[in-house]
């Protein structure tokens, strides 16, 4: 017989709490509980469970963000996240984050044993695909071309260190998925990382969500909470979208990053922090730090290892890797048995210029596995904004020796990898040619 599936369940609520034990119980489930965030990252930790069942509202976290933390130790964990305030902007950064499914209490009753179901088969079928592959933290980064290879490379080399790293590049790019790697490369890899979105909250409300608060600091704060340098305690703390922190958290911040300290909110005890700091931006710093629209201090602070992750366009001979891993996992969780991507849709994909990056082919695919009922993802199922582009193009012949060159060039392209000295080899040319002709076709 074979063993019962683990399920952790993180709740706060006694009654609820126990309440979910006994059902998923019922159901041949080996239930393991906890009742704050540390409690469930200390369980994960000792052994990871296939299913995690997360409420939002923790005493020491946000539900939501804790799901990044929770498979960062285990990437092939799914994690059902469970509210009784349901959310839209919860929800999607709850899904970014990488959780299998977002819930609201009494609205979603009865699709919770379904649910925690499907999520147990789809991290199941992960963590089959994964028996063999490496465990190396940047597996997740997908690309073969010199740009990639290269921000690979410095990100290897900062990751065992404690320095503090500025990845920079647009939005969509993948620094997210760079910073998780840094993380687990490092010492701190058994500690949590959390990550705040400088963008979405008030300077008020970011100092809290930092750094804690005590009972009766502000209206509202009816018993102490920590923030997420304490929560992160050991681990990472991953500062996104930096350049919009509000100027009066600027100077906290900084004073955290240099004298290793801070406050609660409403508190005079100070406390030490022990965290490396992550952060990400699309915004030009040095620019906004010379036009005073960010400090100055701060920025040197925090560029002292600076890594920019390249552009979808610097890297377009990578479009087919990462459409086919978008597709693999997009098939996988909708149970759609897609084998591929014809050249119909393929050409279509590397056509578009993707001012969403990365981001946005990830979200085409999962778009299109969705409406594509035939065995291979086809053009039809592409958004018509990629078909529209590609038939508002300036039209070329299909005897253009010129259009023909260069697709030739591209396919082979892609079968080396964007290796520039292996294609020039097959290809029969000098490097110095190749350099010319991809240069001038913008390749």
């Amino acid at each position: 017989m074979p063993p019962a599936p683990r399920l952790l369940i993180i709740d706060d609520e006694p009654q609820l709490r126990n309440m979910l034990r006994r059902v998923f119980a019922g159901e041949g489930y080996e239930v393991t509980t906890a009742e704050t965030a540390a409690q469930g990252l200390a369980a994960m930790k000792k052994q990871p469970f296939p299913v995690v069942l997360c409420d939002v509202r923790l005493p020491d976290a946000n539900g939501v963000e804790l799901t990044r933390a929770l498979r960062s130790i285990s990437p092939a964990t799914e994690v059902v996240v469970m509210t009784a305030f349901g959310s839209i902007p919860d929800a999607v950064q709850a899904m970014r984050n990488g959780a299998f499914q977002y819930l609201v209490k009494g609205d979603d009753n009865v699709k919770l044993i379904p649910t925690v179901s499907a999520a147990l088969q789809q991290a199941e079928a992960v963590g089959a695909e994964s028996v063999g592959k490496t465990n190396d933290p940047f597996a997740a980064v997908i690309g073969r071309t010199p740009a990639i290879q290269q921000a690979m490379d410095l990100a290897r080399k900062v990751a065992p260190t404690d320095a503090t790293v500025l990845l920079t590049g647009a939005s969509g790019t993948g620094k997210e998925v760079f910073a998780q790697a840094i993380h687990q490369a490092s010492a701190r890899a058994a500690k949590p990382l959390l990550a705040v979105n400088c963008s979405a909250l008030s300077a008020e409300l970011m100092e809290s969500e930092l750094f804690g608060h005590v009972a009766g600091a502000f209206t509202g704060a009816g018993k102490d909470k920590p923030g997420l340098v304490e929560a992160a305690k050991g681990g990472t703390l991953f500062l996104d979208e930096i350049g919009e922190m509000p100027p009066a958290m600027q100077a906290k911040l900084l004073r955290v990053m240099e004298a290793g300290d801070y406050l609660r909110v409403g508190d005079t005890k100070p406390r030490k922090a022990d965290v490396r700091f992550l952060a990400a931006t699309h915004r030009n710093l040095l620019a906004d730090a010379r036009a005073g629209h960010f400090r100055q201090d701060l920025y040197y602070r925090l560029s002292s290892f600076v890594l920019r992750i390249p552009a979808l366009a610097e890297r377009r001979t990578d479009i087919p890797l990462l459409a086919e891993a978008f597709l693999n996992r997009a098939s996988g969780k909708l149970h759609k048995p897609i084998t591929g991507i014809d050249r119909s849709a393929m050409d279509l994909l590397m056509a578009y210029d993707w001012p969403g990056q990365v981001r946005e082919l990830r979200n085409v695919i999962d778009r299109a596995c969705i409406l594509c009922d035939a065995p291979m993802l086809d053009a039809a199922s592409l958004p018509l904004e990629l078909q529209h582009a590609a038939t508002t193009a300036a039209p070329r012949s299909a005897y253009d020796l010129e259009q023909v060159e260069r697709e030739h060039i591209r396919r082979v392209l892609d079968h080396t990898g964007g290796n520039k000295t292996l294609t020039a080899t097959l290809l029969g040319i000098g490097l110095t040619t190749l350099y010319a002709k991809l240069k001038k076709w913008e390749l």
